[in-house]
């Protein structure tokens, strides 16, 4: 069960290892992640999303390709177009790139810092959070009938006390539904719990 609190701490303790800051897609699927955090430097990201660097990302395509660990200074990991010598430029100099997880729901992250090479203590630490968080945020399986209930009725333009008197409920007992639906699928808003339902084929 996802659990914010935990899920935060580790999001901590990687920004902690990341001196340069971190990128990660949690269960990317149909190129697009579940969750997605990042702390690099605007400017970089800037420059990375105004080039159009992520189709071309040695590291992106890397952890597609495979999993487990690496340094971005793998002679295996080839960068045609520069991409890490554009990073080092913002202070990205060096860094490691985890893959983890089915190619149907991948997990990608990379770390980064300006004064040397990650240990390879650091990497297996830095390996294992990750698969912590993947496994912490795995999609749900199944909602509850009374989760997929509330849901439909909102999907289907229901107003909260047009659902309730719907479903026989109270109005604050329909919001316990939704919320706890929201907290399952990990979304924000009940309109974003409504189409990862949706995605997942549990609506």
């Amino acid at each position: 069960m996802f659990e914010k609190s935990v899920f935060d701490r580790e999001l901590r303790t990687l920004d902690a290892l990341a001196p340069q800051g971190y990128n990660i897609g949690l269960h990317i699927r149909f190129t697009s992640p579940l969750l997605a955090f990042q702390t690099y430097a605007p400017e970089w990201l800037a420059r990375y999303t105004e080039h159009g660097y992520l189709l071309r990302d040695p590291s992106v395509a890397w952890g597609f390709s495979t999993t487990g660990a690496t340094r971005w200074s793998n002679e295996n990991m080839p960068d045609p177009f520069g991409i890490f010598l554009d990073a080092a430029r913002f202070g990205l100099k060096y860094g490691v790139t985890i893959s983890w997880g089915p190619i149907t729901s991948r997990t990608i992250a990379s770390v980064a810092r300006a004064d040397r090479e990650f240990e390879d203590a650091e990497i297996a630490e830095i390996e294992a959070l990750v698969r912590r968080l993947h496994d912490m945020t795995e999609p749900p399986q199944e909602l509850t009938k009374a989760q997929i209930d509330a849901l439909k009725c909102i999907a289907d333009g229901d107003r909260h006390a047009a659902a309730a008197c719907k479903l026989g409920i109270s109005e604050s007992a329909l919001k316990a539904r939704l919320s706890s639906a929201r907290q399952r699928l990990m979304a924000r808003t009940t309109a974003e719990a409504i189409q990862r339902a949706k995605d997942y084929r549990l609506l």
